[in-house]
């Protein structure tokens, strides 16, 4: 039987040399105030995260940013700057994307028969469910086509 840790081992190995992503945390200090700060790095794999230990759950993606001097339209518009500027202030470099409220995966429970943020075994099959309205996939065929994407 196929694990996920398996999986998750052969893909770190064929992603070896390809660009990763940058994690950041929301911190907040007296000094420095508010701001997303560089945590780690992951291979952006679609719905997952893949670090050298870790498989993790995406959420926010921000691509760090000078929100300049603009009028908006919408709030939504002006809350976005704003967190693009946050992963600027805390040490983005200005285009770079800053992955933010990540969670980590439980991938020996997912292993075990049951399931981890996107993540779950279904009938002894590891899969995912690669967008929230989405079904489940074969975890095996969506990493060999997010990994031919990154690498293409």
């Amino acid at each position: 039987m196929d694990t996920v840790t398996r999986m998750l081992d052969d893909a770190r190995g064929a992603l070896a040399g390809a660009p990763k992503e940058g994690l950041g945390e929301e911190r907040t200090s007296r000094w420095r105030g508010h701001r997303i700060v560089r945590v780690g790095e992951a291979w952006h794999l679609g719905v997952l995260l893949l670090t050298d230990e870790h498989a993790l759950a995406t959420a926010e993606v921000v691509r760090a940013a000078d929100p300049g001097r603009r009028g908006y339209t919408a709030e939504s518009a002006r809350d976005r700057a704003e967190r693009r500027a946050l992963a600027l202030k805390g040490g983005f470099a200005a285009g770079e994307v800053a992955h933010v409220g990540w969670s980590v995966i439980d991938v020996a429970a997912v292993d075990a028969g049951g399931a981890s943020g996107p993540l779950a075994m279904i009938e002894g099959v590891p899969s995912v469910r690669w967008s929230t309205a989405g079904g489940f996939m074969p975890l095996e065929g969506y990493l060999r086509e997010r990994i031919e994407l990154l690498r293409g």
